[in-house]
């Protein structure tokens, strides 16, 4: 819904200039299509106004660049005349995010004590509509007269470091992770510690000129300025929240993890599968309407005397009585914040209570200062917006005059970043590269088809937009080669070799186990070992074995390349390691986190050589309950190595061992003194106890979610050339199963023998907020859904699946929306959360403590485990060893049954702490450190992998041109539809509002949508609304019947037009998918839809040279009219 408050905007303009800009004014009321009425009626909105000759030097921007110009190659680094990009920057998400097209919201500016400044009303630009596939930005984004006025301030100050302290010991103010709503940037979110909802920070003002990733200090508003909450706990009483209602609204990015089963145990289990954006905590897009006071009251650091006495203090502005919305409302006096003194805990305390007293009320607030910038601020990709850039020396000396701030200096440019959270910024021409104002000043306008890194130097308070400089140039952006630097870029992924010192602590090869370690360690080399993986794996971390015990039992071996062996703590290597701290997978590439000849030769679990490992030995019963466990040192030596499929091929046949020719069937040599039914028998032993410990893992309260995956196919040149959707098979399962359960016995050992000094695994329960939309929407469309604990969550979905059997894609959907309030899983030390026991459980798995332990030779954290394990090990030794006269338990720190007191004795504590040392365990404060920063390279490399999958698919998209596929509506309203498309596994919207030749009926008592054609060129004026009208094959793929009764060819498609409705490129990508598409019949105008109805859509790829990479959604229309 767009806003329809509007502020004043104060002019200081000689009557001259007020003219000028009325006859401007007058030029675009008259014309239908004014060339650039769109940057011009966003700088209005903004405050900035064109051609004012008051507040900077810019000119407008235009038109974005057409796909057909020629490509500009970019000189060499020195040749640029800027630095190169430090390796070790920044975390940073992926750009390939949704970008949907903000609505304008007039936002106007506090009068701030003592300052004098004027109520100043702007927005921020309108961005990309991802769904309309034409990128809009440059035409619609203000690039004009952008400067700085001693008479204007944008922004509030920030306060000191001292005034922040002492907010914060108070619990004034609040520190807090800023993130910001890639779909609305109006909107950012700050979590709380110990508050189950996130605070809004509604408006670029009260954002007070963080950016994404910064930590802030946070004021809260006033009660009476909180926003109402959307969704069943708040009323619909507007558009927007009547959207709000019944809508999904954030998009998932294409995920296709293709990695081995065991990574699923990281991506599925630890963050209940969700699978879209890595920020969790963003609130969703829709809700980009909220309720506040007047300007004055929202700040809260501003002139508070129109509420009377309440100052900046009195954070929750909370009396006897007061004003919610324009209703009075007694506050119990348990809930005023001034009742008591106000320490941080405290105050959190008192801000749950009124959160939970107020569930129709969302918190909001406003940042008051930025603790510490966000790494991210050091490289921001982005395009250049160039094409009216006027130089300094078109400038008249009237208007030098007129103006003393129009200098040379005070020339700029535009750098609109790919990520949408970030704002747009503003280029000093003085600080360009050499190269980049030498392609300026010759005209080459095919500069803005570039991809360019710039780092943010300042931001002052009289600037709408901050300054920043380039000191990178990546290429053409429409180059998959250009997008992969600009994504590993963006994520401080390391791409050097390893140093030379971090090579020397690796062995000579060839290399063999030492006899030393062959003594000192239990020999399982008589076991039948193999490994499952991905058939392309040279890094094998695990391996699997399993006997049957005389009375029943099945002792099972999970085996753990040993890597600490040879990463030796605070050598090169582990500093190496630790720096990297995660392999990075790309769909044709690895980035190893160690050299590879430890992670693919003699550290990897190979077949057919003895090995070093980490064994975990587990007594399962016929039950599934663990009997006993122990954990050791061992050499092992694999006998085979199976792929997936291999395994699976196992499970689903009966084999003929006498007639079976397995070298001729592609099955890999089995080493040792074992035989193939050797491996078939130990196979399906582990299968069928891998299904008893799944079963009873889901009956003691596990959650399962899965969304569908796509695999992007590659030719042999290694080019993308088409995409399926795959899913898990039992061998996938089996695998996980073991590696779940070994995780979690070694977070028990390391949790017990260091309860201050162990690297767990913590999942927390979801976003209550946005599970209760999930069950409002099932509870609508007649599901029962369940969701008080894990167990019953999954439960309920198992039993909706069985409803559902005739409807898997609406299945799939439900999935996807129970995904959306899952929270990010992260590694936390024990010690970080002492007392706080109840908050080191996973909630997916419904365990209480968990850990990585399984896969060494990728994570650090799980070395930093093995390490903790080892340590645990030693002191059990140590203990038992000056204990010989007392009767003890074998295992004491690292059986089943832990001896508490054994730990806690003096002997104990002190075995602890020198093993601790040996084996150079982190203390609590190093390994908060390790955890936090493993949390963000891990992030990181999840984001890399979920950017380069949509890459590969943009780039296959824009190789068939349009791909034709049927979709389901997640939800509607009048401005925009949700979709969620199958065929991709990806939800997408698609904007119908405004747009000329569509009518749109919205029937709010059926939630029912009509849309019609209409033969006027503009069929409405909604008051309110921006008056921009978007043209037709924005929102519609338009095709004649008659061309769908013959084969689709360019000569078929008809040359007629509705509204410019059907053009060149629209009967090019039609042909292009006709030959695998035409299954997809498209519908007709009057179009009527509801929730789940099924649509007809074409896809595209959009962005590339001239704007970020995103899958453009379009209906798939037919008609006789044009």
């Amino acid at each position: 819904m767009r806003a329809a408050v509007e502020g004043s905007l104060p002019e200081r303009f000689d009557d001259g200039e007020k003219e000028k800009k009325k006859k401007r004014r007058s030029n675009r009321r008259s014309k239908q299509n004014p060339p650039s009425s769109s940057a011009s009626e966003v700088n209005e909105a903004q405050g900035v106004l064109p051609d004012s000759g008051k507040i900077g030097t810019l000119a407008d921007a235009s038109a974005s660049l057409s796909s057909s110009q020629k490509q500009v190659n970019v000189s060499s680094t020195n040749e640029q005349g800027f630095s190169t990009a430090s390796n070790d920057a920044f975390i940073s998400m992926p750009p390939m995010h949704v970008n949907e097209q903000v609505e304008h919201v007039d936002l106007r500016i506090v009068p701030m004590r003592g300052r004098g400044i004027d109520s100043i009303s702007f927005s921020e630009p309108t961005g990309w509509r991802g769904s309309s596939g034409t990128n809009k930005n440059k035409d619609s984004v203000p690039c004009g007269q952008i400067g700085f006025c001693a008479q204007k301030t944008y922004f509030s100050p920030h306060w000191s470091v001292e005034a922040v302290e002492m907010a914060l010991e108070k619990g004034d103010v609040f520190k807090s992770l800023f993130h910001v709503n890639a779909h609305n940037k109006h909107e950012a979110y700050c979590k709380i510690d110990g508050v189950s909802i996130d605070i809004l920070i509604g408006g670029i003002p009260a954002q007070n000129r963080a950016v994404e990733g910064d930590i802030v200090a946070v004021m809260i508003d006033p009660l009476p300025l909180w926003a109402k909450m959307k969704g069943p706990n708040g009323s619909c009483n507007n558009t927007a929240t009547q959207e709000g209602c019944n809508l999904l609204t954030e998009d998932h990015e294409m995920g296709g993890n293709i990695c081995k089963g065991k990574a699923k145990v990281d991506a599925d289990y630890e963050s209940a599968h969700c699978r879209s954006y890595p920020v969790q905590n963003k609130e969703d897009a829709d809700q980009n309407s909220f309720n506040r006071s007047s300007p004055e009251k929202k700040i809260g650091f501003g002139d508070n005397t129109s509420r009377g006495s309440t100052s900046h203090l009195d954070v929750y502005g909370i009396v006897s009585h007061d004003s919610i919305n324009g209703d009075r409302c007694a506050v119990p006096d348990s809930l005023k914040i001034n009742s008591c003194c106000r320490h941080g805990e405290n105050t959190v305390e008192k801000l749950c209570l009124l959160v939970n007293s107020f569930p129709s009320k969302r918190p909001t607030g406003s940042v008051v200062s930025i603790i510490e910038r966000s790494p991210r601020r050091e490289g921001i990709v982005g395009h250049l917006n160039v094409k009216r850039w006027v130089p300094f020396r078109d400038i008249s000396k009237k208007d030098t005059k007129k103006n003393k701030y129009l200098i040379s200096d005070l020339e700029y440019i535009q750098l609109i970043p790919t990520d949408p959270k970030f704002p747009i910024m503003i280029l000093p021409v003085r600080k360009l590269p050499k190269c980049i104002k030498k392609r300026l000043k010759s005209g080459d306008e095919t500069i803005e088809m570039d991809l360019v890194a710039a780092q943010i130097d300042d931001w002052v308070e009289e600037s709408p937009f901050p300054e920043a400089h380039i000191f990178r140039v990546f290429g053409r952006g429409g180059d998959v080669q250009t997008q992969l630097d600009a994504i590993l870029f963006q994520n401080a992924v390391c791409l050097s070799e390893f140093p030379p010192e971090a090579l020397s602590c690796l062995p000579c090869v060839p290399w063999e186990v030492p006899l030393k370690e062959i003594q000192s360690r239990i020999d399982l080399r008589n076991l039948c070992i193999f490994t499952i993986d991905p058939s392309s794996a040279t890094d094998l971390d695990d391996a699997l074995s399993i006997e049957k015990l005389p009375n029943g039992n099945f002792r099972v071996g999970v085996h753990i390349a040993d890597v600490s062996y040879f990463v030796l703590p605070d050598t090169a290597l582990d500093s190496e390691a630790q720096s990297r701290s995660t392999s990075v997978y790309l769909l044709q590439r690895k980035l190893p986190m160690l050299p590879a000849l430890l992670s693919e030769t003699i550290g990897s679990l190979s077949p057919g050589v003895d090995r070093l490992a980490v064994s975990m030995i587990v007594d399962i019963n016929l039950a599934g309950d663990v009997v006993d466990h122990w954990v050791g040192r061992t050499v092992i030596h694999s006998c085979c190595k199976l792929s997936y499929e291999h395994a699976q091929d196992i499970i689903d046949r009966s084999f003929d061992f006498e007639g079976s020719n397995f070298i001729e069937d592609g099955y890999p040599r089995v080493y040792g003194h074992f035989e193939w039914p050797d491996v078939i028998k130990s196979l399906k032993s582990l299968y069928e106890i891998s299904n008893v410990l799944k079963c009873k893992r889901f009956t003691d309260g596990a959650l399962w979610l899965e969304n569908p995956k796509v695999v992007i196919l590659f030719d042999e040149n290694g080019d993308p050339y088409d995409s399926m959707l795959s899913e898990r098979k039992e061998s996938n399962f089996l695998v996980e199963e073991y590696m779940l359960l070994a995780n979690r016995i070694a977070a028990e050992v390391i949790c017990r023998a260091y309860p201050d000094g162990a690297l767990l695994r913590r999942h927390p329960e979801p976003n209550m907020r946005k599970l209760r939309e999930f069950m409002a929407f099932c509870e609508k469309h007649g599901l029962e859904l369940n969701t008080s604990s894990s167990g019953q969550f999954h439960l309920s979905l198992e039993q909706i699946r069985e409803k559902l059997k005739g409807d898997p894609v609406l299945y799939n959907m439900l999935i996807s929306f129970a995904t959306r309030p899952m929270q990010l899983a992260s590694y936390i030390c024990s010690g970080d959360l002492k007392g706080r026991e109840n908050e080191w459980g996973h909630y997916a798995l419904a365990v209480p403590f968990y850990t990585h332990f399984t896969s060494p030779l990728r994570r650090y954290t799980d070395i930093i485990v093995h390490r903790t394990l080892l340590a645990a090990i030693e002191a059990e030794e140590l203990y038992m060893k000056h204990n010989k006269e007392i009767k003890l338990q074998k295992r004491c720190f690292t059986g089943v049954n832990f001896d508490k007191n054994a730990a806690e004795s003096m002997e104990g504590r002190e075995a602890l702490s020198a093993a601790a040392v040996k084996h150079g365990v982190p203390c609590t404060e190093i390994l908060a450190d390790i955890a936090a920063y493993c949390n963000e390279k891990r992030l990181a490399s999840r984001n890399v992998k979920d950017a380069c999958d949509k890459l590969y698919m943009w780039f296959l998209l824009k190789k068939k041109e349009v791909l034709l596929s049927e979709a389901r509506i997640l939800g509607l309203g009048p401005r925009f539809m949700s979709i969620y498309i199958q065929k991709l596994a990806i939800e997408r919207r698609i904007y119908y509002d405004e747009v000329e030749g569509l009518t749109v009926e919205w029937l709010e008592t059926t939630s029912t949508l009509v849309l019609s054609m209409c033969t006027n060129n503009r069929c409405a004026f909604r008051r309110g609304s921006s008056n921009k009208w978007r043209a037709f094959e924005e929102v519609a793929l338009l095709t004649c019947p008659y061309n769908l009764k013959v084969s689709m060819d360019n000569s078929n498609i008809s040359d007629e037009k509705v509204g410019d409705s059907v053009t060149v490129m629209d009967r090019e990508l039609m042909s292009g998918s006709a030959s695998s598409e035409t299954e997809i019949d498209p519908v007709v105008f009057p179009l009527t839809v509801r929730v789940l109805s099924t649509i007809p859509v074409a896809l595209h790829a959009v962005g590339g040279d001239d704007g970020p990479l995103d899958i453009g959604v379009r209906l798939y229309m037919s008609s006789y009219f044009g």
